[in-house]
């Protein structure tokens, strides 16, 4: 029998030591803590899937929540089935005792276990919509606000105009007009018909202030 611990994390952002310091001092060598740095929302994540291809009858898996085993109501109960039936390991959920099926191997241990388990699922996996829900709630905040997301618009050199010009009349060579600009060619081309729509614009603003007055 090996044991091993499964860690997941919800972003690379998020810190696995305290998981890491739990799983440590049930003595569990650092070679079987796997961790996963992804959303709980499926079970394709690589250390997950390594994971269970080197589990083996009799072995027994710690992790420190449900939660941290995934997000996905129908797929944790699928994942402890797996687990638990298929391959015949024993988990221990560390916060909540009654889900050691180690202990109370009996019908009624059994169904408390199984109770528990589908409790916890839904709770993870609301927790889950709870969280997207504020973040959405919180972007159309923001957007309100005037907040601009993705990366920030780079701002063209002040010679902008006098760069396309001298692309257009063959004095530069494209490659020589957007590493002038420090944009790839792609923003060139994006930024050159913006620049044209502007000049277009302002060619017409006199003639339609003309009609008004």
């Amino acid at each position: 029998m090996k044991t091993y611990s499964y860690i997941r994390v919800s972003a690379t952002d998020q810190k696995e030591f305290r998981q890491i310091d739990a799983m440590a001092s049930l003595g569990i060598p650092k070679t079987h803590i796997c961790i996963d740095k992804q959303s709980g929302r499926n079970f394709t994540r690589t250390a997950y899937i390594q994971l269970v291809s080197i589990l083996k009858p009799g072995d027994l898996l710690y992790i420190e929540s449900i939660d941290r085993l995934g997000r996905n109501y129908e797929e944790i109960q699928n994942q402890w089935h797996l687990l638990t039936k298929e391959i015949g390991v024993d988990i221990v959920v560390l916060d909540m005792p009654l889900l050691d099926t180690r202990q109370a191997k009996d019908l009624m241990g059994t169904f408390i276990a199984d109770l528990v388990l589908q409790i916890l699922s839904f709770l993870a996996q609301s927790e889950l919509e709870h969280i997207k829900k504020r973040q959405a709630q919180g972007i159309a905040a923001a957007k309100a606000r005037g907040v601009q997301f993705g990366p920030a618009r780079r701002l063209m050199p002040k010679n902008f105009g006098e760069i396309v010009a001298a692309w257009e009349q063959g004095q530069f060579s494209l490659e020589q007009a957007f590493s002038q600009c420090g944009i790839g060619k792609t923003t060139f081309f994006h930024r050159v018909r913006e620049y044209r729509q502007t000049q277009i614009g302002e060619q017409k603003d006199p003639v339609q202030r003309s009609t008004h007055l």
